[in-house]
């Protein structure tokens, strides 16, 4: 195990993957994203709409998870899960949330902040229908974050769900949709060679705002 542990704490590879070019600074954040969004999938990077969300609920301890963003519209970014899951409770008592995105394979980081709200019915309903009938079944199984004490009572829930809906179509639960993100903060991160990092970073006092005041930070 120590051998395995020192050849992490001794991995010392670098970045050289690009550069992030000062004029980057007059493009719309949200376009710029687009961009590097479309450029991940492109280079085949691994689940490239992955993303890490943190929350803050009334506890005031952070906690993440990993989803996947599943809309990238001009209001922001929208993901899907349980309304009655621990994040969603954390959203609801504090609907400040920060995700995260990074991309090995490119050597990037895009680090978004904002506040979040639930997604329109008609969005969450068009994704649901969109979704395979197995994972359907399972939004209704699985009261997500609640304690169980068994893997077979999920199971179980499962094989009721089928019963329930057999021959039927599945409609999406009144407790399951969508969150959209507005973003008050976009930060592109581009590896540099040395730890010299780019980092641009758009930034706007609220959601209603439509002015980004861009910096540039150092790494």
């Amino acid at each position: 195990m120590k051998e395995f542990l020192d050849i992490l704490r001794d991995n010392h590879s670098d970045f050289n993957n690009g550069e992030l070019d000062d004029r980057l600074k007059s493009i719309d954040p949200m376009r710029l994203f687009k961009r590097w969004y479309q450029e991940a999938f492109e280079k085949q990077c691994i689940s490239p709409n992955s993303m890490t969300i943190s929350t803050v609920g009334n506890d005031l301890m952070p906690s993440s998870r990993i989803v996947y963003m599943k809309e990238l519209v001009e209001e922001g970014l929208i993901f899907y899960t349980n309304y009655e899951s621990k994040k969603a409770n954390d959203m609801a008592e504090n609907p400040q949330v920060s995700a995260l995105f990074y991309w090995d394979e490119l050597s990037r980081q895009i680090r978004v902040q904002g506040v979040v709200e639930k997604a329109p019915d008609f969005m969450s309903d068009d994704y649901f229908e969109s979704r395979p009938r197995p994972s359907k079944l399972g939004a209704w199984a699985s009261r997500q974050s609640a304690i169980i004490e068994h893997r077979t009572t999920l199971e179980e829930e499962y094989r009721k769900m089928e019963k329930r809906f057999e021959g039927k179509e599945v409609p999406r639960p009144s407790f399951w949709g969508g969150y959209l993100i507005r973003p008050t903060t976009i930060e592109f991160w581009q590896g540099r060679p040395s730890r010299l990092h780019d980092r641009i970073c758009f930034e706007k006092e609220n959601t209603e705002s439509a002015e980004w005041i861009v910096t540039r930070r150092n790494p």
